[in-house]
């Protein structure tokens, strides 16, 4: 136990949440969230995560991208992970992706994007109450809500903490993940919230 990583730390705490089903898909238990200016190489993270889990490729229209995302959902198939491309309909195309993440902001767009994206995966960003409903609205697949703990994520707001997190996973059907300083010393606070899993950026690279 002492020797354990964070990763295996984070992966077994999300191995005990309860699975959820959503359009005859098992949901990933834990998502890792990529951000080049936090994680340098994602490939790696990604070639240690357990089967089941997922990856939100976020490339930030990095000239890349698609070589990259491509790289991805190569160890993606390889060790049976869930891919999903941020924001871009048009990255997670090139990509082979099995979903998309929306950002708050794009929740809108979900029902176009499920109208010619039957297949996808479609989980959203939300920050507060009225971004959750707003994404069960649109018909997202599941919700990733954030900051939960205090964040190194330069775009972090004040944190919900934990009764903020079990406040709007009770006001949403929609499965609910913890995003934002979400690491081994904290998910321990996760246990009973009714979440689905966790999401994390840096504390699965460790």
């Amino acid at each position: 136990m002492g020797g354990d990583s964070e990763l295996e730390i984070l992966s077994r705490t999300a191995a005990a949440f309860p699975p959820r089903t959503v359009r005859g898909r098992v949901l990933p238990n834990l998502l890792f969230f990529t951000d080049p200016s936090r994680v340098a190489s994602p490939e790696a993270v990604a070639e240690r995560l357990q089967r089941g889990a997922g990856i939100v490729f976020r490339a930030f229209s990095a000239e890349n991208a698609v070589e990259q995302g491509r790289r991805l959902r190569a160890i993606a198939d390889a060790r049976g992970l869930v891919l999903l491309a941020g924001a871009h309909p048009g990255l997670a195309e090139g990509i082979g992706a099995d979903g998309l993440h929306m950002p708050e902001r794009l929740a809108g767009e979900i029902p176009k994007l499920r109208a010619e994206h039957g297949r996808y995966l479609i989980t959203v960003a939300a920050h507060d109450l009225a971004a959750v409903q707003a994404a069960g609205k649109a018909g997202a697949d599941a919700v990733i809500v954030s900051p939960v703990f205090p964040s190194n994520s330069p775009s972090a707001g004040q944190p919900l903490g934990v009764e903020g997190l079990k406040t709007l996973v009770s006001a949403t059907a929609l499965p609910v993940y913890a995003l934002g300083g979400v690491r081994a010393d904290t998910v321990v606070q996760l246990a009973g919230s009714g979440i689905v899993g966790i999401a994390a950026v840096e504390a699965l690279a460790g």
